[in-house]
Parts: C-alpha cells; structure tokens; sequence
C-alpha cells in the first residue's frame, strides 16, 4: 500500500505542514527580533539553537508517524486483506492482532464476524445440496419462474418433461413467441397465480398425455418474484380410470341382457302363460343358454383377471405345434360343414416345436381365434390355419396365422380389438353369434405369457388374418 495515499501518510504530511507553518511564522517575526535586540554572538546561538531544534521537531514528527504507521497501517493492511479474501469466497480466513486498543477489538470483531458468516454459508451450502438431492430425487418435473415467467431452476425429470415439450406446435404459439418462457399450457395458471397470489392446481393435457400440475407463488418480503410448478404424469392414473369405468359399464351391459331374458322368461313360466309343454320346454332352454352364456362370462373374467394379475396357470412342457394345428382342425371340421365354410390348414417346416410351453393354453389361443373367424365369415368362404418355422435377428420362432374371409375389420377399431369387451360391431347383435367380449383379450395374455407377440390385419369386406409369433426359445 502507498503510504503517501495511507492515513497515516496523510496525518504525518499534515502535521509536517503546520509544523513548517509554525516554523515559518518564528522566522519572519522572531529572527528578525533577535537580530535587533541581541548581539551578533547571541543572535547566531539562538539562530543555530532554532535551526537544532526545527530538525528535533522533524525527526519528532517522522518517529510518530512510522509509529502510527505500526500501530494502525499494518493492522489495518491485514483487516483490508482478510475482508478481501472473504469477499473471494475463503471464509476460514482470520486475522491474528493482539491489542487492548480499538484495533485489537475491531479485529475480535472481524474474526467473530468471519466465524459467523462461514457458518452461515456452510449451512445455506448444506440447505443447496439438500435440496438439490430432494429435488434431483423426485420423480415428478419440478419448474421454477421468475416474475416474467423465465425458467430459473428445474430438476432433470423437469428438464425432460421441457425438451419432450419443445417438439410440440402450440396453436397460437406465434402470438406469444418471446413473451413466455412458461409452456403454453401452463400459461393460464401461471397468469393466476401471479395475480391472485395464491396457490393453483389443473390438469393439462400434452402429446396425448395428461399431466397433473400445482403451482404456488414465490414470496420475497411478500413480494411475489415468481412461482414453482410441480407435474406429474398422470397419463397411466387416468388410463386405468378408463379402463375401469369402461369395464364396469361393459359388465353391466353384458350381463344385464341375459339377466333381463332370464327374469322375463322365469315371470313367465310363473305365471302360466306357457300353454303346451314345448312352449314351457322353450323357455326353460332360453334360460339355461342365457344361464350358459353368464357362466362362460364369469368364466372369461375370472381367467382374464387372473392373467392380467400375473397368477396364470402355466404348465411348460414340449409343443409340438404342427400335431396341435392338426388336433384343432379336427376338432372345428364338423361345425365348419355345418356352416357351410372351408377350413383348410398348412404345415411347413415339420416338426414345429416349442420345447416349454402350455399346450392346453395354446389349444385356447387357436380355439378362440377360430370361434370369432366362424362367427363373422359367411358360408361357402375360407378358412385358412398356416404354422411354420421363421429365423431372424433374435433367434428362431414360429409363426401360426389364422386367416377368414369375412365382412373384415374397419381400421380405427384394429388397434383396440385386444382390449377388453371391445367389439368392432358396435351393434353389439345377441344371440349365438355373439361373444363375452373377453376373447381376444384372453389370446394376448396367453401369447404375452409365453413371451410371444400377436397382430391383426383386415380389410373390410375381404377378411381378416390374425398373426401369432412364439419364439422358440
């Protein structure tokens, strides 16, 4: 440090002035005294005794400077330094000044101070990382705004959730481009928060997904600065409510028809409006198929419940696939002459084996494939059953497919066939030819089961042809 710019350079430089001052004002007025009122001997002593004693007062002045300079310079040299090593970030720093004076308290102060405030950094540094990992942990995206809506912080699912977001053309999105670095579809919520100042929830629905939001305002001095968003995806939550909505509707349909045709048909036999034994006989059938169709119903539910829960029955052992396609053709050629249908099938590759499988849950694969292709192929069509052996990336499979020539499949309902009690005639027609809805629900599990794959083509007023891929190993 300079020490002319130093405080005490600057008091030492002061006191050197007035002294000079001084000294200059004896010497107009006092030498010329003493050169008229004393002898020329006298007046050089007293001349020399004044010049010997204007070099005492310098050297007087310039010792109390240097000592100053010791006793406050220095220690204040340190203080500067040790405040600008804690302005650098190192906290640990403290200055080791023993005095009684103010020095040595403002330096206990100093070093009190510098304690406190590491203290209090660690602390706010433990705080930071808390919550980091916190937010870092969370599962939901976390997004926190400043006042004008700019993204401040957000925690990786967070980060996701934006850059999965950004491939998304908001409509209107070029009114506002710039104006908000909130998503569009938080906009509104955001804007509500930021007026009423108060917390706000929504659901927002993005890439056909829903996601569940909660934002609050952020306070400083009860001063809004902005707001923190927590998403979470509740795409699958919604979904299964569907499906379970969707399936107690579809219940209650399926089973109220039959139950409606079983009261009425019971009121009846009750109140004697049968008038001969083959009307009675007539209507006791009509209850038992309706009783038969609820029994295969319930069947067809607890089976498919079982499966979806992952408690499927399966008895691995060796398949032979072509001996199984032949056994099924057997067993469907009576009831194809009696519709009037050709049932044809083909093997390629024998012998089709699959070394751990369930037999029995592959017949009702086939089985219930067969039952929907009779039911919606009129007579004189085709039938078609092909299996056969395919290699390809992953290992070897085989590959069986059923093929009709029916009224076929429109093409917005293939991708829901599989789901449970969808039927693509929405018509929903009672009777024989009508099934539980459960079907082809029951063949995906079974075939998900045996890490297998199935698939649908169709082509309205050709047919239909249902792909079923089993890997060998």
């Amino acid at each position: 440090m300079n020490f002319w710019r130093s405080l005490v350079g600057k008091l030492w430089i002061t006191i050197i002035c007035l002294v000079g001052c001084v000294l200059i004002f004896l010497g107009l007025f006092l030498l010329p005294y003493i050169d008229t009122n004393f002898a020329a001997t006298e007046s050089a002593e007293i001349k020399r005794l004044f010049t010997y004693t204007c070099i005492v007062g310098f050297l007087l002045t310039t010792f109390f400077a240097l000592f100053l300079f010791t006793k406050i310079t220095q220690p204040m040299q340190q203080l500067i330094q040790a405040a600008d090593s804690i302005r650098k970030g190192r906290y640990d720093i403290r200055v080791s000044l023993v005095s009684s004076d103010e020095i040595g308290a403002l330096a206990t102060t100093f070093n009190h101070m510098a304690a406190e405030m590491e203290s209090t950094i660690r602390s706010l540094n433990a705080e930071k990382n808390h919550l980091s990992s916190v937010l870092r942990s969370m599962t939901d995206a976390v997004l926190t705004f400043d006042r004008d809506g700019e993204i401040i912080l957000t925690n990786p699912p967070g980060q996701q959730t934006l850059e999965s977001w950004r491939e998304v053309k908001w409509e209107g999105s070029g009114t506002d481009e710039g104006r908000y670095a909130v998503p569009e579809p938080l906009q509104p919520l955001f804007e509500q928060v930021m007026e009423t100042g108060e917390d706000a929830g929504a659901k927002v629905h993005v890439k056909q997904g829903v996601w569940s939001v909660q934002m609050a305002p952020l306070y400083t001095d009860e001063l809004i600065r902005g707001g923190v968003a927590v998403l979470r995806d509740v795409t699958e939550e919604e979904r299964l409510e569907k499906v379970r909505a969707d399936f107690v509707a579809n219940v209650s349909h399926e089973i109220r028809t039959p139950l409606s045709m079983m009261q009425g048909y019971s009121e009846a036999l009750l109140d004697g409006m049968a008038d001969s034994p083959e009307e009675t006989e007539e209507l006791i059938q009509v209850i038992h198929d309706e009783s038969l169709r609820m029994g295969r119903l319930v069947k067809d539910l607890l089976d498919l419940t079982r499966m979806e829960a992952g408690h499927t029955d399966i008895n691995r052992g060796p398949v032979r696939v072509d001996e199984l396609v032949e056994r099924v053709h057997r067993k469907f050629t009576v009831r194809s002459k009696e519709r009037g249908l050709l049932l044809e099938y083909r093997i390629t590759g024998t012998p089709l084996l699959l070394p751990a499988a369930d037999e029995d849950r592959l017949e009702q694969v086939l089985t219930n494939l067969l039952d929907n292709a009779f039911r919606h192929t009129p007579g004189g069509k085709h039938i078609y059953m092909l299996a056969e052996r395919a290699a390809h990336e992953r290992g070897e499979s085989i590959i069986i497919r059923i093929r009709d020539e029916g009224v076929g499949i429109p093409s917005e309902d293939l991708p829901y066939i599989f789901e449970r009690f969808y039927k693509a005639d929405k018509a929903r027609v009672r009777g024989e030819e009508s099934g539980t809805g459960l079907g082809l629900a029951i063949v995906r599990n079974i075939v998900e089961v045996h890490h297998g794959t199935i698939s649908a083509e169709s082509v309205i007023g050709q047919g239909s042809e249902f792909t079923i891929t089993l890997p060998v190993k």
